[in-house]
């Protein structure tokens, strides 16, 4: 799987399981998902996710042959 998919999927995860755990444990949990929509928001304008930098490091591939 590339990074850019893997991104999708962790970032999804990381939204569905903080709204989960919200409505099971505390109202404090959508602090998390605000966090994952604004990394994601100014990941848009400066084209730098921390995510995409770590799963590179641990040796994701990009979707194309130039990344």
């Amino acid at each position: 799987m590339d990074v850019e998919r893997s991104l999708r999927l962790i970032a999804g995860t990381f939204i569905v399981a903080s709204l989960v755990l919200s409505r099971v444990h505390s109202e404090y949990w959508l602090l998390f998902t605000g966090f994952v929509g604004l990394n994601l928001f100014q990941s848009f304008f400066t084209n730098w996710c921390p995510m995409m930098w770590l799963l590179k490091k641990i040796g994701g591939k990009g979707c194309c042959r130039t990344c």
